[in-house]
C-alpha cells in the first residue's frame, strides 16, 4: 500500500467568531460520528490492541481504512500508537484518557444502534412499501 493512500489530509484551521457557538463541532462530530472510528473506539475501550486485532474485530474494514482511522484518531489526540522495535516491528494502539471519556457517549450510541435495528428495519419497509419509486440508497 502507498503512503499516498493512507496519508491523513489536514484542513486548514479556521478562527472562529464568538457570534458562532458551533465553530469546531462540525470537525469533532465528523470525525467521532463516522462509523469506522465508532466502532475503533468501541473496541479499544476493551483495552490495548495490535492493528491486526483491530483489522480482526471489525468486520468490513479494509486495512487502508483502518489505517486512515486510527490515523486520524491518533491526529486528534483520542488514539496513542506505540511502537516496540522488534522484528518485525510491534504497534499497539490504545485510547488516550480523553479518548476513553468519550467510550460512555459511543457506547451508549452503539447500544442505542442495536436495541433499535430491527424496528428501524421495520419503519424503513413499511416507508419503502408506502413510497412507490422511493427506494433511497
Amino acid at each position: 500500500m502507498s503512503v499516498g493512500h493512507t496519508v491523513v489530509t489536514t484542513e486548514p484551521v479556521v478562527s472562529c467568531g464568538g457570534e458562532d457557538e458551533n465553530c469546531g463541532i462540525r470537525e469533532v462530530l465528523d470525525r467521532i460520528g463516522d462509523k469506522w472510528s465508532v466502532l475503533v473506539v468501541v473496541e479499544l475501550a476493551q483495552g490495548m490492541r495490535r492493528f491486526r486485532q483491530l483489522q480482526r474485530a471489525i468486520p468490513g474494514i479494509s486495512q487502508r481504512m483502518l489505517t486512515l482511522t486510527v490515523r486520524r484518531l491518533e491526529r486528534d489526540g483520542l488514539v496513542s500508537r506505540t511502537i516496540h522495535a522488534m522484528i518485525p516491528p510491534r504497534v499497539d494502539y490504545e485510547l488516550t484518557p480523553m479518548g476513553h471519556s468519550l467510550t460512555h457517549l459511543v457506547r451508549a450510541l452503539a447500544d442505542w444502534s442495536a436495541d433499535h435495528r430491527d424496528a428501524i428495519a421495520e419503519s424503513r419497509r413499511r416507508w419503502d412499501a408506502a413510497t412507490p419509486g422511493s427506494q433511497v440508497r
